[in-house]
């Protein structure tokens, strides 16, 4: 890679590093302006003052914001992500298995949904204007505009309860078989398709449509190439920026928006340990699983960032 691009690489990451520092403080802060008493909710409404103002030295509530917040960051620094207060248990260890639950389903709906939504938006724009793109287009704009409980719900009754091919509830563990595996998370897995599907479908028609406009799809049309062979060979390859952002920012939809997706279904991920420690006011594994969230989520945009920035041959190739 030429100079210019390896700059702004190394921008981009830089850029990142900022951002979720940026992150971590309003993490933190948020958290922090909560109202109720941590020490509180722990010890009861029966707690002697005495014990509530030994628990809050015990956990350090009573130093001052920013000495809290640079021993939060220093332990996450060093892979010390706290401990649990209402269970006492390590986060990082507790988080381990969700967090690989929640990538095998993001990944699981990535697999299902990209190569769908790309090959829907390649016939659409084979077909531009016509039946096949407006069905398309309708069926997308039907399917992303249901929130995602409706959908999930729709799809237990209808296809777990009623026709009964897949499981109502999501329960995965430690050597589950992939196949048994793959059979639970298979309505979870199709309402995030459903979700994401649309939007890089209609991306991709319209990054496509875009290049399409380009002198040299012209000259290749006068050379007597098929419209498939001018889309795939000519169109596509050059579109592949925008339609590496779009996928990039659903793929961190994937990962962080499957909250609610994870609740409905009953899903031992992220999402669920987020929801379950939240209604118990655990600010440590909050904050956790916000800057994992959060982490994901710039990671996926920087790495969208650099493949616009690598597959652009005039950064590639300076003049």
């Amino acid at each position: 890679m030429s100079t210019p691009v390896l700059k702004l690489v190394a921008q981009r990451i830089a850029m990142g590093i900022l951002l979720l520092l940026a992150v971590s403080v309003l993490i933190f802060a948020g958290t922090q302006i909560l109202p109720g008493d941590v020490a509180q909710s722990i010890l009861g409404q029966s707690a002697t003052p005495q014990a509530l103002e030994n628990l809050r030295r015990d956990m350090g509530l009573n130093d001052p914001a920013y000495i809290r917040y640079l021993h939060w960051l220093g332990g996450i620094l060093t892979g010390d992500l706290g401990t649990a207060l209402s269970s006492g248990q390590d986060i990082a260890s507790s988080l381990k298995g969700r967090l690989w639950n929640t990538l095998f389903l993001a990944f699981w709906a990535a697999i299902v949904s990209i190569p769908l939504a790309i090959g829907l938006g390649l016939l659409a724009v084979r077909y531009r204007n016509g039946f096949v793109d407006k069905l398309i287009s309708g069926l997308g704009l039907a399917s992303t505009s249901l929130p995602e409980f409706f959908t999930g719900y729709l799809l237990i009754y209808f296809v777990a309860v009623r026709l009964q091919w897949f499981p109502s509830v999501s329960t995965v563990y430690e050597g589950m078989p992939l196949g048994e595996r793959l059979s639970a998370i298979a309505l979870p897995v199709t309402v995030l398709t459903l979700v994401v599907l649309a939007h890089m479908m209609r991306m991709t028609r319209a990054a496509i449509l875009n290049v399409m406009q380009s002198a040299y799809v012209e000259t290749a049309e006068l050379k007597g190439l098929s419209p498939l062979q001018i889309i795939t060979r000519h169109a596509f390859p050059n579109a592949i920026a925008p339609i590496v952002n779009v996928v990039m920012l659903n793929l961190a939809f994937l990962v962080v928006g499957v909250v609610v997706v994870e609740v409905i279904f009953v899903y031992p991920g992220m999402g669920q340990y987020l929801v379950d420690h939240v209604a118990k006011r655990d600010v440590p594994v909050v904050q956790a699983c916000g800057l994992i969230f959060a982490a994901v989520y710039v990671s996926l945009n920087i790495i969208a960032d650099i493949v616009a920035i690598v597959s652009n041959p005039r950064l590639r190739h300076p003049k």
